[in-house]
């Protein structure tokens, strides 16, 4: 068995294509019309590398047979990547697709929250139909993918490691081995073979919502990361039949520069040179192809103007050709949709510029359909397809797919009490460990465990907002402590090693207390998100999660030493955090073993550590809410229990909410009774009747029809309340610039509406207006005993005629006949309490 470098292997596909009776000429594509074209790589810049994977001939000469007896249906399904939400077994019989996914909101049944043995049926379910040959075809077995991307962490009961970030503040390769090795296994129990991990993106803006998925700002960290990942995950690159042990494929993601977007807005544009798109975002990527990674997830982001996903110099010529990838290309969740020319239905250019597979969740249909048109009329070259198809067998063959049976029948499938095993948690706890970063310790820490302990804030006993995105659902909202067999919150973990210890704890979220504690550990900082939802206009809190910030303050005046742990997926300004603590630990997203925590901070009885702190922070740490005015504490600052103590002084503190104010927030169109900056509210009527912009308070609309008051909600005056006389009005949000939520729009987000109804309007429309463009919802507003989040999904809109591309009445409220209610906070978002029909 020899390695092959992508020279061979282009003459190893030329060979195929030939048994095949297909001209290999037809490869080339069309050049660039100028090679300094904006968003042009030039691959001979680049490193070279060589693929490890051997290549079999038999492996080779099963491919070449397949290929020549495959139908063009059959090559065209391969291609093509459902997600679970929108197919059934039925369609992959029918269609012979190549491949199904499990998007973050997904599940079998309907239900996300499906128990491990409904996995495993389903991924049964899928096979089956996959190699069924009733109709005289080949029967080429599908994969399933899943975001495994902190352990199996989709499924109940599974062990969740700490978020990258975490992870990059262990520096310990050999332990992120392990963490591969483990997540490898537990997927195995429920019948899956792809992970969509390691990311490897290198954050240079922590204002991305995908930061806390990087190892690092660093991309020498996390070049050192990677590699170790892919060996736990696939085993050694020689390694040939995964399936045989307790392996995966793994998926290096999202090539490229998806961490270095300007300003870091996801799948947004990075206009950084070429040579910084290489030495930062294209480091990591060696040591994935020297490992053998299977495939490669292209970025929902641009390069200079250009979509990543349409970009041949980088996927083809860099990636395939220098960088000598073997594996397969995936593109992103429709990710093909924002191709310049493309549509989320039609999009030959992402197969042209080198993607193999196309994620195309719901709309798999029509991709499908599109493509195989295109390759029966030959506008799409047979000898492209051939080449993705190939390239899909090849890693296929690598995972021993074609010999390994139903799921059910593999090993260490159904094996349920390996999800959440002890020696699995064990490394987990070792994680959270070493992945603690204390920043400030005035003699207060370790603990003693033989004390009286608080334990105050409102992420103490919340293993959800301990885990954050990406676990279970995909903003990782929805779900408590009760869908965490197992595992264990920072206060159980403390409460555990105090007494153990000999002393006591109490848990009280806001700080008070009946006997006066020894010292106070106050649990604080971010609640879950995932992608685009996570981006922040600035580096702050949202200032609804800073009331921890007064419980310090008010304990430290009570004469109660005060142990800040901050849950986060990145940097953020909390100076005032900083200086009412005595001690500062930044915990991350530490996952399922918040025990790990409690390792660190509580002594043993003599009073002495029994763990240190190791970590160091993977990036810097911010002065200010803006990014730009300087780092606190630098790349690698941790302080150990030997660092020596100096005198703490105190940190200039600016107000959150002004920082908020100054950078915007495009996800909060209206909060505390306000409009965004940029923002307007209106109400209006029909026909002539004039609109009235609502400034102050009380005011009068509508000819006298419509009063608007304030209400208390939160904070007061937190809402705006709506009384109606009678007959039409609408309550309308406006911006002065168009808004475009596309991207939310594809994400599943829904515009969410906090209300609350005295009297209910005889119907009620939900809709949105841009120039030319409208589409509304009808509603039921009942009448409540308090305020309820409603969600409408931005689809529906879309679907009902808004162009969501460009929206100047991003929200309009309809109402006929009388009406009472208030308005709280409109933004967009997923945790909607109740969900409304798209009618």
């Amino acid at each position: 068995m020899t390695g092959h470098s992508g020279r061979t292997q282009l003459r190893l596909v030329a060979g195929l294509l030939a048994a095949a009776s297909i001209a290999p000429a037809a490869l080339a594509e069309t050049a660039p019309a100028t090679a300094e074209a904006p968003g042009t790589a030039h691959p001979e810049l680049w490193p070279a590398y060589t693929y490890p994977v051997p290549t079999r001939p038999e492996a080779e000469a099963r491919i070449a047979d397949l290929i020549a007896r495959m139908t063009i249906e059959e090559k065209v399904g391969q291609l093509v990547q459902a997600d679970l939400c929108c197919v059934t077994p039925e369609d992959f019989r029918k269609y012979k697709l190549g491949s199904l996914l499990v998007g973050g909101n997904s599940g079998p049944n309907g239900n996300d929250l499906s128990p491990a043995p409904d996995w495993l049926k389903a991924a049964d379910d899928f096979y089956l139909a996959s190699v069924d040959r009733s109709d005289g075809g080949v029967g080429i077995p599908m994969i399933w993918g899943t975001d495994a991307v902190h352990g199996h962490s989709n499924i109940i009961g599974a062990t969740i490691f700490p978020h990258n970030i975490g992870l990059g503040a262990m520096r310990d390769p050999a332990l992120i081995e392990k963490i591969g090795a483990v997540t490898a296994k537990e997927i195995r129990v429920t019948g899956q073979e792809w992970t969509f991990a390691p990311t490897v993106a290198v954050p240079q803006d922590f204002r991305w919502g995908r930061a806390y998925e990087g190892y690092s700002s660093d991309p020498e960290l996390v070049a050192s990361y990677v590699g170790a990942m892919v060996r736990g995950l696939q085993g050694a690159p020689d390694n040939d039949d995964l399936l045989a042990g307790p392996y995966v494929i793994a998926s290096t993601k999202h090539f490229l520069a998806d961490g270095g977007t300007d300003r870091g807005v996801d799948q947004g544009d990075s206009s950084i040179s070429e040579e910084a798109l290489r030495d930062i975002h294209g480091k990591p990527y060696g040591p994935a192809i020297a490992e053998g990674v299977s495939t490669v997830m292209v970025s929902f982001s641009s390069w200079q103007g250009v979509k990543m996903t349409g970009n041949r110099s980088l996927v083809t010529g860099v990636l395939k050709e220098r960088m000598d990838f073997g594996g397969f290309v995936v593109s992103d969740w429709n990710a093909h949709g924002q191709v310049a020319g493309c549509t989320n239905e039609a999009c030959p250019q992402a197969l042209m510029a080198g993607v193999d597979m196309y994620m195309a969740p719901d709309t798999w249909k029509p991709i499908y359909e599109d493509l195989l048109a295109r390759a029966k009329a030959g506008t799409i070259p047979m000898a492209r397809i051939d080449e993705a198809v190939a390239r899909i067998l090849r890693v296929k063959e690598r995972l021993g797919l074609f010999e390994a049976g139903k799921p059910s029948d593999r090993a260490f499938s159904g094996q349920y009490e390996l999800l959440g095993a002890p020696e699995h948690r064990a490394v987990a706890r070792e994680a959270v460990r070493k992945s603690l970063v204390l920043l400030k310790n005035q003699g207060i820490l370790p603990l003693a465990p033989g004390k009286r302990l608080l334990v105050a804030g409102d992420g103490a006993d919340d293993i959800a907002r301990q885990s954050g995105g990406w676990t279970l659902t995909w903003q990782g909202t929805g779900v408590d402590n009760s869908h965490f067999p197992g595992a264990t919150s920072i206060w159980s973990g403390l409460k555990q090693a105090v007494e153990a210890g000999g002393g006591s704890a109490v848990l009280s979220p806001d700080g008070s207390y009946a006997e006066k504690p020894d010292a106070a550990v106050v649990v604080f900082g971010e609640t879950p998100y995932a992608e685009f939802q996570g981006d922040r206009a600035a580096l702050v809190l949202d200032p609804e999660l800073t009331a921890p910030f007064k419980t310090m303050e008010k304990l430290k005046a009570e004469g109660v030493p005060v142990i800040a742990v901050m849950i986060t997926g990145r940097p953020l300004y909390v100076n005032p955090a900083l200086n009412a603590a005595d001690a500062f630990v930044v915990a991350w997203l530490p996952g399922s073993e918040g025990g790990g925590v409690a390792d660190v901070l509580v002594g043993d009885s003599a009073g002495s550590p029994r763990f240190d702190f190791t970590g160091t922070l993977p990036a810097a740490w911010p002065r200010t809410a803006l990014l730009e005015e300087g780092a606190l504490f630098p790349f690698g600052y941790g302080l150990t229990y030997n660092s020596p103590q100096s005198a703490w002084h105190p940190l200039p503190t600016q107000s959150l909410a002004e920082a908020l104010a100054q950078a915007g927030d495009s996800r909060l169109w209206f909060n505390a009774g306000n409009p965004a900056a940029r923002w307007s509210l209106w109400v209006a009527g029909e026909g002539g009747e004039v609109e009235t912009r609502v400034t102050t308070l009380p005011a009068d609309a509508l000819g006298g029809r419509a009063r608007v008051t304030a209400e208390n909600f939160k904070v007061q005056e937190g809402a705006r309340r709506f009384a109606i006389a009678g007959g039409k009005a609408s309550v309308q949000l406006g911006n002065l610039d168009p808004v475009d939520v596309a991207r939310e729009t594809n994400g599943d987000v829904m515009v969410l509406v906090t209300m609350r109804v005295w009297d209910a309007p005889a119907t009620a429309r939900i809709g949105a207006r841009g120039p030319g463009s409208e589409g509304y919802a009808a509603v039921t507003l009942p009448a409540t005993e308090g305020y309820v989040r409603y969600g409408l999904p931005l689809k529906c809109l879309r679907d009902k005629g808004a162009d969501v591309t460009g929206l100047d009445r991003p929200f309009v409220l309809e109402t006929e006949g009388r009406a009472d209610f208030a308005i709280a906070e409109v933004r967009l978002g997923s945790d909607a309490e109740q969900v409304l029909p798209c009618r």
